[in-house]
C-alpha cells in the first residue's frame, strides 16, 4: 500500500468534525475534511442549534413588543414579517458557515465534498454528487457523521405538514395550529418559538413529564409555565395514528386515562429523538463495534478498529449535544497527535434547553444523586427574590443545587429561568474545579446580576438564603 497522504481524515464537518479539524491543523497534522453537503457546519449550524436559537431570539423580541407597555413603551401597529425573520436566520447561518470555511483554510485543512465511507485500513472512499468515486489515504480516520431525526413508522416528512427539525425551519408562514409529538428539547423549543409567534400549540408526550432528562422539579416548573402561557401539554399520551390531510393533519391519540381522542392541526412536528448516521459508511468491513447503531469507543474516542476514531452524535452513551462533539473531537485529534489529553468527564457536561423559560443543568438530578447512595442536601432559590430578574421583568423559575451533605461536594445544579443557559457555566466550572457549596457561597457575586441567584442557592443549602 502506498504511504498515507494525510495524518488524519475527518468524515463530517459538524461541530465535532470541524473543531477536530481545526485542532488537528493547530497541532501540525496534515488534515482533510470530507463533507457530503454543499456547506460546512453540519446539522447544528444549518438545521439545528443555530437557526432554532435565531428564531427563539426573534420570538423573544416579538414577545417584548407585545408586552412593551409593562416597560413604559407604546408599541402599536407592529406585526411579524415572517419572510424577514427567515432571512435573518439564514443570514446568521451563512455567515457562520463561511467563518468555518475561513478557519479551516487558516489552519491548512483541506476539504473534499462528497459522501465519505471507510474503504479499508487507512482508506476513505468519497462519492461526489455525480456519483463519481475517489479514494484518499490517511494514517487516522475520525468518524463525525452525526445524526438524523427519527420518523414515526409509516410517515414521510414534507415541506408543510409532516415536519422534522429540518422542514419546520423552512415554513413559508406561521401555522395557525401545530401539534408536536415529543416534549424533549427539540419539541419544547419549537413550542416556545411558534406559540410566541401566534400558533396554537399542543404537545403530546408519552412519558410522565416534559424534558424527561431534567430534574423532576425543573420539568414540573416548565409544565406550569407552559400551562400559564397557553401551550397545551398532554403527558402520558400515546400516539396511535397520524393521518395527513389535504389541508393539515389528524392525530389519533390516547391519554394516560380515558378514551382515545382526535386532534386536528395545520402542521405536525415529529420530535421523538435522533438516529446515528452509521449506515452505509463501511463499518461492516471493520472491527468497529455498535450498540443500537451507535459506535462504541474508549476514553480517547478510539473504536475497536485500529486508527479509526468516532466522535459526536454517533458515539454510544454520549449526549447528542454540539459542545460534546466538539470536546470529543479535541480529545481524539490530540490523542492522534501523540499529545497528552484528558478524557471527558461526562458527569460535568452542561445541558441547555432554550425554552421560555430557559432550562440548564449539569451533574446529577436529586433523584439520581439519592439513587447513587449519596446523603443529599438541596438548596433552592427562586428568581422572584433576585433584583436583576425584577429589572428584566422575568422572575419565573429557580436555581437548585444538589450537594453531598457531609463534604459539601456539588453533585448537580439545575436551573430554570432567565438566561440560565449562560449562568450554568459557573456551575460547570465549579464542579470541574471540585468547588464546594461553601466555595460558591463565599465567592462574591456582583450586584445586581442574575448570578447572585447561584450564590443564594448555595446559601440555601444550609437554610441561610438572604433574599427569600
Amino acid at each position: 500500500m502506498a504511504e498515507a497522504i494525510y495524518d488524519v481524515a475527518i468524515i463530517g464537518s459538524g461541530p465535532g468534525g470541524y473543531v477536530a479539524a481545526i485542532r488537528a491543523g493547530q497541532l501540525g497534522l496534515k488534515t482533510v475534511v470530507i463533507e457530503r453537503d454543499n456547506k460546512l457546519g453540519g446539522t447544528c449550524l444549518h438545521v439545528g442549534c443555530i437557526p432554532t436559537k435565531a428564531l427563539l431570539f426573534d420570538a423573544e423580541l416579538y414577545d417584548h413588543f407585545q408586552n412593551a407597555k409593562e416597560f413604559g413603551f407604546e408599541s402599536k401597529g407592529f406585526s411579524v414579517d415572517w419572510a424577514a425573520v427567515e432571512a435573518r436566520k439564514s443570514k446568521v447561518v451563512t455567515r457562520l458557515s463561511k467563518g468555518i470555511e475561513f478557519l479551516l483554510r487558516k489552519n491548512k485543512v483541506e476539504t473534499i465534498r462528497g459522501f465519505g465511507g471507510l474503504a479499508g485500513p487507512g482508506r476513505v472512499s468519497v462519492t461526489d454528487e455525480k456519483g463519481q468515486q475517489r479514494e484518499i489515504q490517511a494514517k487516522n480516520i475520525v468518524l463525525a457523521t452525526g445524526s438524523e431525526a427519527k420518523m414515526l413508522p409509516g410517515l414521510e416528512p414534507d415541506a408543510s405538514v409532516i415536519l422534522t427539525n429540518k422542514e419546520i425551519l423552512e415554513l413559508k408562514s406561521v401555522p395557525k395550529s401545530m401539534v408536536i409529538i415529543g416534549a424533549g428539547a427539540v419539541g419544547v423549543e419549537f413550542a416556545s418559538i411558534f406559540h410566541r409567534f401566534g400558533s396554537q400549540v399542543t404537545i403530546l408526550e408519552m412519558l410522565p413529564h416534559a424534558v424527561p432528562l431534567e430534574d423532576e422539579e425543573i420539568s414540573v416548573e416548565l409544565e406550569k409555565a407552559f400551562k400559564k402561557q397557553g401551550v397545551v401539554l398532554h403527558l402520558g399520551a400515546k400516539v396511535e395514528k397520524i393521518t395527513k390531510l389535504a389541508n393539515g393533519v389528524t392525530v389519533d391519540w390516547k391519554p394516560a386515562t380515558g378514551h382515545a381522542e382526535k386532534l386536528n392541526a395545520d402542521t405536525c412536528l415529529i420530535a421523538v429523538g435522533r438516529s446515528p448516521n452509521t449506515q452505509n459508511i463501511g463499518l461492516e468491513r471493520t472491527r468497529v463495534e455498535l450498540e443500537r447503531g451507535f459506535v462504541k469507543v474508549n476514553e480517547y474516542m478510539q473504536t475497536a478498529e485500529p486508527n479509526v476514531y468516532a466522535i459526536g452524535d454517533i458515539v454510544a452513551a454520549s449526549p447528542l449535544l454540539a459542545h460534546v462533539g466538539s470536546a470529543e473531537g479535541i480529545v481524539a485529534v490530540t490523542h492522534i497527535a501523540g499529545k497528552a489529553t484528558e478524557p471527558i468527564n461526562y458527569n460535568q457536561i452542561p445541558n441547555c434547553t432554550y425554552t421560555e423559560p430557559e432550562i440548564a443543568s449539569v451533574g446529577l438530578s436529586e433523584s439520581k444523586a439519592r439513587e447513587a447512595g449519596n446523603k443529599v442536601r438541596v438548596g433552592k432559590f427562586p428568581f422572584v427574590g433576585n433584583s436583576k430578574a425584577a429589572i428584566l421583568g422575568d422572575q419565573e423559575g429557580f436555581i437548585k443545587i444538589v450537594s453531598d451533605e457531609r463534604y459539601g461536594e456539588i453533585l448537580g445544579v439545575h436551573m430554570i429561568g432567565p438566561r440560565v443557559t449562560e449562568l450554568i457555566a459557573e456551575a460547570v466550572l465549579a464542579m470541574r474545579l471540585e468547588a464546594t457549596v461553601e466555595d460558591l457561597e463565599r465567592a462574591i457575586h456582583p450586584h445586581p446580576t442574575l448570578t447572585e441567584a447561584v450564590a443564594e442557592a448555595a446559601h440555601a443549602v444550609h437554610g441561610m438564603a438572604i433574599h427569600i
